[in-house]
Formats: C-alpha cells, structure tokens, sequence
C-alpha cells in the first residue's frame, strides 16, 4: 500500500473560530488534548519518518502542513519546519500549507518561494458569504484580514508558483453566481469548492433531507457558468467530474473510484485516519496507538487495519453499486456517509445533490461531442 498524502497538524488551535469547522465544533474533542504546537522533537522525527517512507515506497507523495492554523508557528518556527522538510524530502516531494490567510506576511511568503511551497487559502466568496460563518474567538468578521493576506499572496514575485488556489466551503442559502464573480474578479487560480460536512444521522447545514437538492441546484449553477466562461479559474471538483464524464480519471478524494492514500500525523505525532471523519461519531482514530515515535509509516500503511481503512473509501451500499453514476460520483466521502443505523454502508447523504450535478455534466458534454462530431 502506498501514501499519497501526509497531513501535518503543525498547529492543533487556530486563530480563527469558524463556526462549521469539523475539528472544534462537530462533536470531536481531541484537540484539546494535542499540544498547542508540533514541538521540534516531533518535527524531527515526522522529518525522518516521512523520508523512510519516501524511500521504502519509491514514489512521492504530497505533505500538507493543516491545523487548527499552520501559520501560528511563525515565521522562524514555520522557517525551521520548512527546511527540514525539504532536507528529508528533497525536490520531487510536493509540500505545501493549507491557511485561513489572516497570518501571511511578506516573510512567511519569501521562506515559502525559497522552499518552493504552495499555499491555498480558505476564502468562502465576498465578506457577506465568508463572515457568516468565518469569525474570530470575538465574534469578529475575517474577510478583510484574509483578504488583506490574497492580495500580498497576488502581488508577491513568485506569485504563480506559490499561489495553489482557494478553498470555499458552500453554503447553498447564497447566490452561486455571485461567488462565481467573486472569485473571477478577485483573480484566484484555482477554487476548491467543498461541500459541508454532514451525514445522514445529522444532516448538514442548508440540507432540508436526504433527498433534496440544494447543494446541488447551487453547484450546478457554478457548473453552467463554469463551461461557457472563456477564461475561468479551475474548479477541481468540476474538472474531474467532467474528465470522468469524458471516460478519464479524476485527482480529487470523493469523486470517481481512484483510492487515495492518506494519513494524518497530530501535532503530539499520534497518527490518525483522515481528519474529515472528526465530523462522525466513528471518528478518525486507530484502534492502536500509532505514533511516530514508535513506528514507521510505512508499517502503518502496511498494517491491515490501514489496508481496511483504505478499502472503506470504495462505497459498500448495494445502492452505490447499481448506481449508474457510480465511476464518476465514487460515493462521496466517507464521512458523509455516516449513519447510526448502519455505520458507513450508505450513500453519500449528498447523493441527490451529486446525481443533479453528474446529470448536468453529461448533458452539457454529450451536446459538446454532438456539436464537435457535427
């Protein structure tokens, strides 16, 4: 078995208080038992575990420094982190920093161009959107600081190369056009729209049932204007819903069948399963007590537990597997498909939602190999 992606809680608080996030305010409450910061000595040993693990696998993998807020280590500590890293990974590693943007400063931004790391900010749409939900431990709106952080990120020389995209989290009561302009007035590369997290036992938030279809009236709309726009941004979830729909493979967990190996290092170095399952009641802790004090990446993903974890990413409901979406859906994340009456043996609770949006897209590509062949 191999590892794709290695998530580094370098910080387990956050700056931030927003209020659907799945690590504080969905029922998980490990964070308050993690140390506020990854210490050096743990730094040290992540560095040595994860370049054993690129060397017994042989191939890449990518390494995201998560939170709480990554950017709490500072400049120096951020710095220290970084290097080290790169020293156990060398160039063919990709590492990069998932950030709510309030803490970027133009020296955090020179020590990333210097290590060639790739930031992505969490940014929901205008300050009507993102400060309904994206507050500080004051109550206090958060888009003017992140914004304020986007345009040093924008106008930094290296701009290109550091700047992966945005990261929004929907909220279906909005109007998907206008953060659709939003984002294309504001210049970002990439957005990576997401979904909020929800099962069927505790349906999320905007959801009225299992059955209904806000989220995906509201991504589909994204999706119409997405194809007729002559210079758009990259959606990633749209990209690979359409490649999908072509008979291609998709990059993003969630969609399409393609397994993604993925595990998550906590800032005490305690290994866990992927962090998004904080939001059901199974969590996303082991049943053993990794740590990478005492063992080895590479015998995790080994371990059949792991290799059980791995194969949970395939959905298991006999409704999935008649399903005729199901190579270009995949059966959604895991965590959303949560029930307490039958575990993660279910669609996703967006499975209306998906089937809307999935239908639209091979809609508008049927017309579009009609009109090529015409």
């Amino acid at each position: 078995m191999h590892i794709d992606t290695v998530l580094l809680k370098v910080a387990s608080r956050c700056n931030l208080d927003c209020s659907y996030c799945y690590v504080f305010h969905m029922g998980d409450e490990g964070w308050r038992a993690q140390p506020k910061r990854m210490s050096g000595e743990t730094q040290a040993l992540v560095g040595r575990r994860l370049r054993e693990l690129r060397d017994a696998q042989g191939r890449p993998f990518s390494v995201v420094l998560h939170g709480g807020e990554p950017l709490l280590l500072g400049a120096r500590g951020l710095g220290s982190l970084l290097g080290m890293l790169r020293r156990a990974l060398g160039a063919e590693c990709g590492i990069s920093i998932q950030t709510n943007g309030v803490l970027l400063n133009a020296d955090i931004l020179d020590l990333c161009a210097d290590q060639r790391i790739g930031l992505s900010v969490s940014l929901d749409g205008p300050a009507e959107v993102h400060d309904r939900f994206r507050i500080d431990h004051g109550g206090r709106p958060s888009h003017a600081r992140v914004l304020a952080g986007v345009e040093l990120l924008r106008a930094h020389r290296d701009a290109k190369t550091l700047f992966s995209g945005v990261l929004a989290v929907v909220d279906p009561a909005t109007s998907p056009d206008a953060v659709y302009d939003y984002f294309r007035e504001l210049g970002v590369p990439s957005v990576d729209f997401l979904y909020r997290d929800g099962n069927h036992s505790s349906l999320p938030y905007g959801k009225a049932s299992v059955g209904s279809t806000e989220y995906g009236r509201w991504i589909t709309r994204i999706l119409n204007r997405y194809v007729i726009d002559p210079a758009p941004f990259r959606i990633r979830m749209l990209d690979d819903i359409i490649k999908l729909a072509l008979g291609g493979g998709g990059v993003k967990e969630g969609v399409g069948l393609t397994d993604y190996g993925i595990l998550v290092i906590d800032a005490d170095g305690t290994v866990k399963k992927n962090d998004t399952l904080k939001s059901s009641p199974l969590g996303d802790g082991f049943s053993r007590d990794w740590t990478v004090r005492h063992h080895s990446l590479a015998e995790i993903a080994c371990s059949g537990e792991f290799l059980a974890y791995h194969r949970a990413q395939r959905p298991s409901s006999t409704s999935c597997a008649r399903c005729p979406h199901l190579r270009i859906c995949g059966g959604g994340m895991v965590a959303h498909r949560f029930s307490e009456t039958s575990g993660y043996e279910n669609p996703t609770v967006f499975c209306a939602d998906q089937k809307m949006l999935i239908e639209r897209a091979l809609e508008l590509v049927g017309h579009h190999l009609q009109t090529e062949a015409a």
